[in-house]
């Protein structure tokens, strides 16, 4: 007698299996054209991100198919004190309601994790956070304690601590979703651009969550992936444009652009070593005129003078993210603003440390570990450090003391990380104006950068001076 077809979560897939299985009949079950049969288990794989699909098309037909798919159960929430949401979040979480999937997209401020919490409050469902870095998951856990009354689970950080609901980020996600994908009916993918990466799309992929939640200021991203997100997690069910919460919402604020000019000395070094880089490249399109920088990279394997032009490229954008004249300057902003509190961001760890060094205030790096970066934190909120520098590692999701002052002393090319500095400045606190200042290297790469990376609505109406 052949066995009924049986549906089963397995090692991040969906596996169909059963006797007298054809492809027809497993596409027909499936719903996808490219089942992939695994003779090992004498059954047909397919990702475990279609399950809903899968799941409607069962329910719909008179198929009959034993699913044995879902782990997961309903949360019994200890407390739920969360805040009353604001119009814009409650329009968010209605707008999600409707079908259960689907990306947030609100301006940094504006409260995504109240929308994620209310959501998660609502549906009750068990629930995997996936957060971007350690800092956040531990926010995260950090929040839903406050909010909820439950101690979630941590997976991540050497720490693998599943209950119903749960925290870990991207990274973890990847590594453990071959176990975990089938015990979570929502996923909240906070800060979701970074999913549609090469690997971290995987923690989607080998999910069967029925329902998908991506929180994001800033969906879009430079190689155009941000379009996969309709499929890993659904498509814009809400956005939430700066200008409908600027003055409202979020403190209303002015950008102010500001040219130094390097040295004598920077700028003959910064010009020789800009002429060795082209001339290098320039010889090379000789005998191939589409030579890349990817190619350039590749040949510092095989070529000494390869690795030469690359270390000479590097000298030179230090010179641009070093220039002696921002710290004259970012000291005029210290005395221009006495008294208040400044967020800078550096586009360097050795010029985040000469600005740490410079004025004696905290620094904060990638590799800082979880209690300095709270203790850092709250130092600059109960007013023990009048500042604090920091690369990368502010530019998302953490939550930060209302800080009017931002000033940026460097950084890449990107408007979506132009909007996240914006946006640690624009918490609202009464009538607060808040202001971000923008260093840059006048004459250099950084100047057209810089250009790049204001070209959003963000940055309409950016004043220039001199300090």
């Amino acid at each position: 007698m052949p066995t009924p077809p049986v549906l089963t979560f397995a090692a991040g897939t969906l596996l169909l299996s059963g006797s007298g299985l054809s492809r027809s009949r497993a596409v027909e079950i499936l719903g996808t054209p490219t089942p992939v049969w695994d003779p090992r288990v004498g059954g047909w794989r397919c990702d475990a991100l279609d399950y809903r699909d899968i799941r409607d098309r069962l329910r719909d037909t008179s198929l009959s198919i034993a699913d044995d798919v879902p782990a997961w159960g309903r949360v019994r929430w200890p407390r739920v004190n969360l805040p009353e949401l604001r119009a814009e979040q409650q329009a968010a979480v209605e707008a999600w309601m409707q079908t259960g999937r689907g990306c947030v997209v609100m301006p940094t401020g504006t409260g995504k994790t109240e929308v994620a919490l209310a959501i998660m409050a609502g549906t009750a469902a068990s629930t995997l956070v996936v957060a971007p870095v350690r800092d956040l998951m531990y926010q995260w856990h950090r929040r839903i304690l406050r909010g909820m009354g439950y101690d979630a689970g941590v997976v991540g950080d050497s720490t693998f601590r599943v209950r119903s609901v749960s925290v870990t980020t991207y990274d973890s996600a990847c590594i453990h979703m071959e176990r975990l994908g089938n015990r979570f009916e929502l996923i909240v993918f906070d800060e979701c651009h970074h999913l549609p990466g090469d690997v971290r799309r995987d923690a989607a992929r080998m999910s069967a969550a029925l329902l998908r939640l991506g929180l994001t200021a800033t969906p879009e991203r430079s190689d155009g992936r941000e379009s996969d997100l309709d499929r890993l997690i659904g498509p814009r069910v809400y956005e939430l444009p700066l200008s409908a919460v600027r003055g409202r919402t979020l403190a209303d604020y002015e950008v102010v652009r500001i040219p130094v000019f390097l040295t004598d000395a920077e700028q003959a070094r910064y010009d020789r070593l800009a002429g060795d880089v082209r001339q290098y490249v320039a010889d090379r399109r000789k005998d191939d005129p589409q030579y890349t920088w990817q190619e350039l990279c590749a040949d510092t394997a095989r070529t000494p003078e390869a690795r030469r032009i690359l270390r000479s490229y590097y000298a030179k954008k230090s010179i641009e993210d070093r220039a002696e004249e921002k710290l004259r300057v970012l000291e005029d902003l210290f005395r221009l603003h006495a008294g208040e509190r400044f967020l800078i961001f550096a586009g360097s760890n050795a010029m985040a440390r000469d600005v740490s060094k410079r004025f004696l205030i905290p620094c904060l790096l990638s590799h800082c570990g979880k209690k300095e970066r709270l203790e850092v934190l709250e130092g600059l909120e109960a007013g023990r450090y009048p500042a604090l520098v920091a690369n990368r590692v502010l530019d998302e999701g953490v939550d930060l003391p209302a800080v009017k002052v931002a000033v940026v002393i460097g950084g890449t090319a990107s408007t979506r990380q132009s909007r996240q500095r914006l946006g640690r400045v624009l918490r609202k606190v009464g009538d607060q104006r808040a202001v971000l200042y923008e260093i840059v290297s006048a004459g250099t790469n950084e100047e057209r950068r810089s250009r790049r990376r204001r070209s959003t609505d963000a940055y309409a109406g950016t004043r220039h001076r001199r300090v």
